[in-house]
Order: structure tokens, then C-alpha cells, then sequence
């Protein structure tokens, strides 16, 4: 099982597309799995033929547990040994030759037969990858991690969920609209008891001298006092809680610094507006800021490649490529970072045209293995929701991640061409790094900032488009 994410522990095998002793090509597409994260086509690592399917469909195991065994088309296999494990445990010779037991003696009476246990009565419902209610097997389909747990989060069986994936399949949206109408239909969460008050007694006895006053207990803690009537619970999704895993082991791991500068966008903003219909006609979509910031943080990469890096253990890796990974927003509902990958190829244009493809199947949950693989650099946008300053966390085990926020028109100080200096209306906006400080410190990273700063200012990018 391949290791589908930084923060995927586990799959389901959905699908094989090769049966055993069927041939296979290397990277021809071998099983399909799904992931808290992603659905996607797995390729073979190998050519050959496939000796055993070890998971089969339905099944969902941890990464690096083995799915099958690919051979040469001799008939060995990977579990060649299992003959011979099974020959070791069968009885021995001797044991086969031991006389039977003695009936028993007159004197005493046989045993009553035994009474044939009880059914087991079913403590919960049945798997989703496993039978129906019925236990006749009718009506089981497989399930994604992610749809599975949605549905025990929120008590709901399979079978009250109608599916509109392939082949009647339980999606992630199917698992989500079912959710939504059992919170809606659930009765109104009830207040909470009042806490009664201790009433006074119609004669109060005498009171006992304060020395023998034995002490109030301290009251118990509660939450009922904070909650109303109107008040939800929402338990975490699953991709809630993995965000929140990776996020709080960020921070335990990196002792994150930040450093943010004031960038002026002037000259991109000349060039967004000079090209800003023709590109739309001819691509599809708008041109914003982040393909000129990424282009100009890739360029900059390339004189401070120590932010284009990982830790692991105690070095620093330093990457050749800079595989660019871009945070996605997934309707509220977690995050997720596509990469690009070696992006110091890609120009301006082939940036955005990428930008806009992985953001799109992201939010669609069309990304394969491969789109979220290898990050080394990450760049999160909260500009366009015309965000002041933003302070990210390091996608891990990558060393940086840069921040953009929103551009607006603001008074700027210029210099003029005869060194006098004059107010002027520019477009600017705040960039910003955290950074592990274990692998560089404030001032490297300063020259960064302003490395992406002059880029900006001065490339031409209209050349790119």
C-alpha cells in the first residue's frame, strides 16, 4: 500500500484491474484505491505477472502492508512458503498412532451431549466492506475510509444511504448529505436541567459552631452551565482530525519563526490589466496574483535553496527540483496541498494554467497519488478572501511555506527619476514566511523576502505570457 499523502495512514482497495496470472506491464495501471484524501489508479512498480492478489477488493490495510506479488510467469510467488508452513503445523506420525481413549467404566455415566450454543446476538451493524443485516452478503459494497467513518461518526448505516457513484457506490458527498439530514432531524437539543437550589428550611436548626463546620466540597465541573438549547455538536470529520493531527505535529516538530514584508505590485498589476482580457479569452479563466508570486518565489529559490528543503532525523535535504505545493480549501472541511512538480520549468502562464487545474480537481476529489507527492516548497493564498496578514503553519517535513495576502490600491512613497520623492496609488500587499528555525535563521530568510519582493517589481512578465 503506497503512501497516498503525508497524513494518510491507511486505504481500501476499490478495484483490481489485473487478475491473477494475468500479465502486467510496468506503471500500466494495476488496483484502484481510496484514501481519506484521494481516489486514484495505483500503477505496478514492476513488470511481470501477477503471481497473488494478497488484499482483495474491499479490504482496507495500513501503508507498506503487502497487496499482492508480482513474478516472472515461472509460478512462484511471493507465498511459495506457505505449503511448507502449512506441512509444519500439520499433527505429526506419532500423534496419529496414539492408541484411542478408554471407553469409559460402567460405574460411570457418560456426559450429557452438549446443548448447541445460542446464535450470537449482532452488537453492532455490519461492516460496510462486509454483509447486509441479513449477513447474506446482498446489498455490501466497498467503501472509502472516509465514507466509512462518516457514516459511524454519525450512527448511519449503509443501507439509508443511497449511492450516485459508479455502480451505485456510497460517495463522500452521498455519505455527507446523509449526515446532514439525520443532524437536521434529530430532535432539538433539550436544556439543561436547572440545578437546584438548596431550599431553606422552614425551621432552621441550630447552626453548629463554626469550628465544627465540616468544609463545602468544591463543586463539580460541568459544561452543561455553558450550553443552551440551540446549541450543535459537530463532531471532527476525519479529514478535520488528520488536519488537526498534522497541524499540531508541525508545530511540536518545527520551532516555527515568521518573518512578513510589504510588497509592491505595481508592475504585475500593469501587466495584469494590459493582459488581463486576452488571457482570459484564451485560457478560460482569470489571471490573479498567485502565478506571479509563485513564479517569483521559484525563481528566488534557486539563490536560497535551503528553503527548498526538508529535515529528516538530524540533516538538512536540500532538493534539486522545487516541487511547488499549493494549500487548497476543500469547502471548509480541511486542507489539502497539490504540487507542482518541478516547477522551475513551468513558465508564468503554464503556472496559472497548473494553479487552476489542481485547485479545480482538488475540490472536485479527482487527484491522484502523484498531485499530492513530493511537495518541498507551499505557498497558502488567503489573499483573494482580502486577508491583512497571515501567519501559516510548515507543511511538514518541508522547512518554509509562504503566505500571500490581499492586494489593495494604497498611498505608497515613490522616487522620481530626478531623485525627488512624491505620493502615488500602487497596488501592495503583505508576503510573509514561517520557517523552521532549525534549518536557517531570520536573515536568510529576509533576503528571500526580498529577493521575491524585487522579482515582482522588475521581471518581465509579460515576456512569460
Amino acid at each position: 500500500m503506497p503512501q497516498l499523502g503525508e497524513t494518510v495512514t491507511e486505504g481500501t482497495i476499490t478495484k483490481w484491474m489485473k487478475a491473477v496470472g494475468d500479465e502486467v506491464a510496468r506503471d500500466e495501471p494495476l488496483f484502484e484505491v481510496s484514501t481519506d484524501k484521494v481516489d486514484s489508479e495505483v500503477p505496478s512498480p514492476a513488470a511481470g505477472v501477477l503471481s497473488e492478489i494478497i488484499v482483495p477488493e474491499g479490504e482496507t490495510v495500513e501503508v507498506g502492508v503487502k497487496l499482492a506479488v508480482i513474478g516472472d510467469g515461472s509460478g512462484a510467488s511471493g507465498s511459495s512458503d506457505a505449503p511448507a508452513a502449512a506441512s509444519a503445523e500439520a499433527p505429526a506420525p506419532a500423534a496419529e498412532a496414539a492408541p484411542p481413549p478408554p471407553p469409559p467404566s460402567p460405574q460411570e455415566a457418560p456426559p450429557p451431549p452438549a446443548q448447541p450454543a445460542p446464535a450470537p446476538v449482532a452488537a453492532e451493524p455490519a461492516s460496510p466492506s462486509g454483509t447486509d443485516g441479513n449477513g447474506s452478503g446482498a446489498g455490501a459494497q466497498v467503501l472509502s475510509p472516509m465514507v466509512r467513518r462518516i457514516l459511524s461518526e454519525n450512527d448511519i448505516d449503509e443501507s439509508e444511504v443511497t449511492g450516485t457513484g459508479a455502480g451505485g457506490r456510497i460517495t463522500r458527498d452521498d455519505a455527507l448529505r446523509a449526515a446532514d439530514a439525520r443532524r437536521s432531524s434529530a430532535a432539538t437539543v433539550q436544556p439543561p436541567a436547572a440545578v437546584p437550589t438548596q431550599a431553606a428550611p422552614a425551621q432552621a436548626a441550630p447552626a453548629a459552631p463554626p469550628a465544627r463546620r465540616a468544609p463545602t466540597p468544591a463543586p463539580t465541573v460541568s459544561m452543561a452551565p455553558f450550553r443552551t438549547a440551540g446549541d450543535q455538536i459537530v463532531p471532527f470529520s476525519n479529514m478535520r482530525r488528520r488536519t488537526a493531527e498534522h497541524m499540531v505535529r508541525s508545530k511540536a516538530t518545527s520551532p516555527h519563526a515568521f518573518i512578513a514584508n510589504e510588497v509592491d505590485f505595481e508592475a504585475v498589476e500593469r501587466v495584469r490589466t494590459a493582459w488581463g482580457d486576452r488571457f482570459k479569452a484564451e485560457e478560460g479563466f482569470t489571471l490573479t496574483y498567485l502565478p506571479f508570486v509563485a513564479r517569483a518565489a521559484v525563481e528566488a529559490l534557486r539563490d536560497f535553496p535551503l528553503l527548498n528543503a526538508s529535515v529528516v532525523e538530524d540533516s538538512l535535504v536540500v532538493h534539486s527540483e522545487v516541487n511547488l505545493g499549493i494549500a487548497v480549501d476543500l469547502a471548509h472541511e480541511g486542507l489539502i496541498v497539490p504540487v507542482i512538480h518541478r516547477a522551475e520549468e513551468v513558465t508564468l502562464r503554464g503556472v496559472a494554467r497548473r494553479i487552476r487545474d489542481l485547485a479545480e480537481r482538488a475540490r472536485g476529489r479527482q487527484l491522484n497519488a502523484d498531485d499530492i507527492a513530493g511537495g518541498t516548497f507551499s505557498i497558502t493564498n488567503d489573499g483573494p478572501f482580502g486577508t491583512y496578514f497571515t501567519v501559516p503553519i510548515i507543511n511538514q517535513p518541508q522547512v518554509a511555506i509562504l503566505a500571500t495576502d490581499g492586494i489593495a490600491r494604497r498611498p505608497v512613497v515613490v522616487t522620481q527619476p530626478d531623485g525627488s520623492e512624491s505620493i502615488a496609488i500602487h497596488s501592495t500587499g503583505i508576503l510573509g514566511v514561517s520557517w523552521d528555525h532549525r534549518a536557517v535563521d531570520g536573515a536568510y530568510v529576509s533576503l528571500f523576502l526580498a529577493k521575491v519582493a524585487e522579482l515582482l517589481g522588475t521581471r518581465d512578465w509579460a515576456a512569460e505570457l
